[in-house]
């Protein structure tokens, strides 16, 4: 169910869980013993979708037991629903269910781990299934859901429960909005596939896209390195781009890496600078990059390696290369999809799902580098 804010979509999810869990038989042949209930948080499942005023226990007739410390809501036939955090998709091995409520999830940090989890436990009854709840948000788990065949989709717009809302949030907010962009999205859960408030969009990257490219004059590989290698954390980003003779840049590679060891993502960034002949690696210091600059000169200390220190916010530091893209100086050489899916959804909170842009931040250092005249002294060469 897609639905602007305040169209109901918490009450109908709720309504929805008690219907099986009560075996109603405009619902279900018979009672789903077993439920989940998932929101972006363990705090957002017990506010909202159980306590809170269109939550589970906020409904008409008999209540079920709700046991905060066992995170868990109990029928009198029963019937079990328990809460997890899709923060914690590993929560959601092991269990197994008959029904799934997902609430909210565009705004999950890791929405495609979570959701996966939760379909191979998805896995009791006759017809096991799962209730999406959400205000739309252009990021790749919901472009996925909607393209599944066997997804049912409603919607519903703040409209549509104006006689539940204040005349002062309808006056004041739907007025506003009311035919934006963002309007669309947060009021008529419509999906933008632009991010209303994001740095670069969609049409502007693909009218300055190009084929080929010029021979350039410089080419640089930049590299954002993670603090870790460990479960969770961040991709190693690494973008290629050069500089024309005509003083435009050319975007013309993306490696990012995800999860790797230092020795992976070094040896990607350094077989990238090699095959592109590139003239040096820009590397960022900010986060474990001093150890980045050793483990590259581990794998090859011929290559010269300028590094780099973030002094301001990630935004600050893409707004002038957008302005690069948007005065058309900026060329992506063929179709780098991960790279312009991060770039289109970031905007002045980062990307919509809270994860790094990792692939934005490696590219916004080699433009920097090529077009901005970032002052940094490259590293003698070792020989």
């Amino acid at each position: 169910m897609i639905g602007g804010r305040g169209s109901g979509k918490t009450r109908t999810g709720a309504e929805w869980v008690r219907a099986l869990a009560t075996g109603d038989p405009a619902f279900c042949a018979r009672a789903v013993g077993r439920i989940a209930l998932i929101g972006e948080t363990y705090a957002d499942v017990r506010d909202v979708m159980i306590e809170g005023p269109s939550g589970l226990l906020a409904l008409a007739g008999a209540r079920p037991l709700w046991s905060p410390s066992r995170r868990r809501l109990e029928w009198a036939n029963g019937a079990v629903a328990m809460a997890f955090s899709a923060e914690e998709p590993d929560s959601l091995r092991g269990p197994q269910f008959g029904a799934a409520w997902s609430d909210e999830i565009a705004k999950w940090r890791r929405p495609d781990a979570t959701y996966d989890m939760i379909q191979f436990g998805l896995r009791l009854g006759d017809r096991p299934r799962n209730l999406v709840t959400t205000t739309p948000r252009p990021i790749p788990l919901i472009r996925r859901i909607l393209a599944d065949p066997l997804t049912v989709v409603s919607r519903s717009r703040t409209a549509d429960n104006a006689a539940n809302l204040a005349p002062s949030f309808l006056d004041a907010v739907v007025g506003r909005y009311a035919g934006t962009r963002l309007g669309r999205q947060e009021l008529d859960g419509e999906l933008i596939e632009d991010r209303p408030d994001a740095l670069w969009t969609r049409e502007g990257i693909e009218v300055a896209r190009r084929d080929g490219m010029p021979e350039l004059r410089r080419i640089v590989v930049a590299v954002d390195p993670p603090a870790s290698s460990k479960a969770g954390a961040d991709a190693c980003g690494i973008v290629a781009a050069g500089l024309g003779p005509d003083g435009h840049a050319y975007v013309v590679a993306d490696a990012t890496l995800g999860r790797a060891s230092p020795q992976a993502w070094a040896g990607a960034a350094l077989a990238l600078y090699h095959r592109l002949e590139a003239d040096s690696l820009v590397v960022e210091v900010n986060q474990g990059g001093e150890m980045a600059i050793a483990v590259i000169a581990e794998v090859d200390a011929s290559v010269p390696v300028i590094p780099v220190r973030a002094t301001r916010g990630k935004y600050l530091r893409a707004e002038p290369v957008s302005v690069l893209y948007a005065q058309g100086r900026v060329h992506h050489v063929g179709s780098l999809p991960a790279l312009e899916d991060e770039l289109c959804d970031f905007g002045p909170g980062g990307l919509s799902s809270g994860a790094s842009p990792d692939r934005l931040d490696a590219l916004v250092w080699a433009l920097t580098h090529l077009m901005l005249g970032q002052r940094a002294e490259p590293r003698i060469r070792r020989m």
